[in-house]
């Protein structure tokens, strides 16, 4: 843990760190492989996630390493639920992404109630740890992605995961590693969505 009297280093201008964060592009789930993160590559990614914007230092999240062999009994106790989905086949289907690779991060959404800080930044904080976590694994050369999906909003299915009445998940953060380079997609043009005022 870093000393609360030691001063940081100055941002300094990183060409290369900027390159990444212009191609930055999610994997497909499903598509991630083997080698996943060390356990001690995995605990500095960890480490980095946690050092996120947080009003209030309420650290309103959790993060839950969900081991191989909780997603298979978590896929096995899931498939009736997908049942009872709209879309059952589709439903099944996803939870090839539970399952399929070598490292998964549940981000949980954890605000504190009736505080000064609103639900809504301590939300958003949850949301920026799932990034920065998504960025640390980046870093450490594999690849990630971010999702939900149906169990993380069915109230059944959120028993199975352990999440509180007042939790949510703000997601699962997939780490592993791609055999091919993934496609680039389409990106929103700069002009229609930033204002200058």
């Amino acid at each position: 843990m870093t000393e609360l009297a030691t001063p940081l280093a100055l941002p300094r201008r990183d060409p290369a760190l900027i390159a990444y964060l212009r191609t930055r592009r999610s994997a497909p789930a499903q598509a991630l492989a083997a080698p996943g993160p060390s356990e001690a590559d995995l605990q500095t990614i960890l480490d980095i996630a946690l050092r996120t914007p947080d009003h209030g230092k309420l650290f309103p999240w959790r993060l839950v390493v969900l081991t191989p062999q909780t997603r298979m009994a978590l896929g096995h106790s899931l498939s009736p639920l997908a049942d009872a989905q709209a879309d059952p086949n589709k439903a099944r289907a996803v939870l090839a992404k539970l399952t399929a690779p070598p490292v998964t991060v549940m981000v949980v959404s954890t605000p504190v109630r009736d505080h000064k800080v609103p639900v809504w930044e301590q939300e958003l904080s949850a949301g920026a740890l799932a990034m920065n976590l998504s960025h640390a694994a980046f870093a450490h050369g594999f690849s990630a992605s971010w999702i939900t999906d149906w169990y993380a909003y069915d109230p059944r299915a959120l028993s199975l995961f352990g999440i509180a009445e007042n939790e949510r998940i703000a997601g699962f953060i997939h780490i592993g590693t791609l055999e091919n380079p993934p496609m680039e997609r389409p990106r929103p043009d700069a002009a229609q969505h930033i204002a200058v005022r």
